[in-house]
């Protein structure tokens, strides 16, 4: 029997479902997945956000897809390239977050005279399970780098639903909580659709991590307050030197971090590093619609502030080089900047 059920995704025989990020925390809404189309529309409106999920969810939607073309009429060779191009289209929906690219990548790797007979659907769900043993190792990984006082600041949302387990810059402080160690987490609003404000807030009150929100533009003056020991945060791609891609905001944490002296680490599962990726220029940052800067969407529908013909930056991600980076938290470690450098975090 098909089954997974993570805070974000759930599959049951050849359903799919992933919970529809973009209404949280107004309502938790399920969205059924029934092509590669719509999750490709999913994930560029950001209901299925956070770049381990996002690799789950596309690999069991190609599943599906595959068994669905497998009993259509169709040549094999025409079938095949069906789920060739299926599988592209899944790949490219996401260009920044490298996850979903070694996804689609390891799901063409079988080969395919063994498609017909469940091998998608197979390695799918064992893409799912792998992601919450990551998870697990990630948080037992980064426990020992949380400050005394437990007072980290984060941005974006890096918990379980983002992921199949924990989370990662979350999980470990769901893991420092759950053993009763000192957490205190101070969260970003974060760019674009607020997901920190909407999501991590929502996601930590919900399981009893204490929080605080703050703008964006707060964060500054909160670690000039003393009231910050440690930034912790996630990653969509680690590049071979350890320059990192994360969602806009992160580049100006990292700096701050580094002008106040405090530690600033990044959380990811291997799956983000990307050894193809030299350093931090060859990361393509995606540009999300203009009306995201001019005003907000959400539950409630749409309001705008700005004119409507003004023009706006809105980039999704920005890049962290190493030298700004205390550490990198992976499944298989942690790599402080010599090791970095040495380049022991590709290994």
């Amino acid at each position: 029997m098909r089954s997974i059920d993570v805070a974000g995704l759930r599959v049951s025989n050849n359903s799919i479902e992933i919970l529809d990020q973009q209404l949280i925390p107004a309502e938790e809404r399920w969205l059924t997945v029934e092509s590669p189309e719509q999750m490709v529309e999913y994930i560029k409106a950001l209901k299925v956000r956070g770049a381990p999920i996002i690799a789950l969810s596309a690999a069991v939607t190609l599943a599906q897809y595959s068994e669905h073309v497998f009993n259509t009429s169709a040549t094999e060779r025409d079938k095949i390239r069906r789920i060739k191009e299926a599988a592209s289209l899944l790949k490219n929906a996401r260009p920044t977050a490298v996850n979903l690219s070694h996804a689609m990548d390891a799901m063409m790797q079988v080969p395919d005279q063994k498609w017909q007979n469940g091998a998608l659907w197979q390695l799918a769900i064992e893409i799912c399970k792998e992601d919450a043993s990551l998870c697990d190792r990630i948080a037992e990984n980064g426990l020992a780098l949380l400050p005394r006082s437990g007072r980290c600041l984060t941005i974006c949302n890096t918990g379980r639903i983002a992921t199949g387990g924990l989370g990662t810059a979350l999980g470990i402080f769901y893991k420092a909580h759950e053993l009763g160690m000192p957490v205190e987490v101070f969260a970003c609003e974060t760019r674009p659709l607020l997901q920190g404000g909407r999501l991590t807030a929502w996601e930590l009150k919900k399981f009893g991590v204490p929080c605080t929100l703050l703008v964006d533009s707060a964060a500054g003056a909160l670690m000039q307050s003393g009231k910050v020991d440690a930034v912790f945060i996630g990653a969509d791609r680690i590049a071979r030197n350890g320059d990192t891609a994360n969602k806009i905001g992160s580049y100006s944490l990292a700096v701050l971090a580094n002008h106040h002296g405090i530690p600033f680490y990044v959380v990811a599962p291997y799956t983000t590093v990307d050894p193809g990726c030299i350093d931090g220029s060859h990361i393509e940052i995606e540009q999300r619609h203009v009306n995201e800067v001019r005003g907000v969407q959400g539950s409630f529908g749409s309001v705008f502030w700005a004119p409507e013909d003004i023009a706006a930056y809105n980039p999704a991600f920005d890049v962290t080089p190493s030298s700004l980076i205390t550490g990198i938290v992976l499944d298989t470690g942690y790599f402080d900047k010599v090791a970095i450098k040495a380049g022991k975090h590709l290994a």
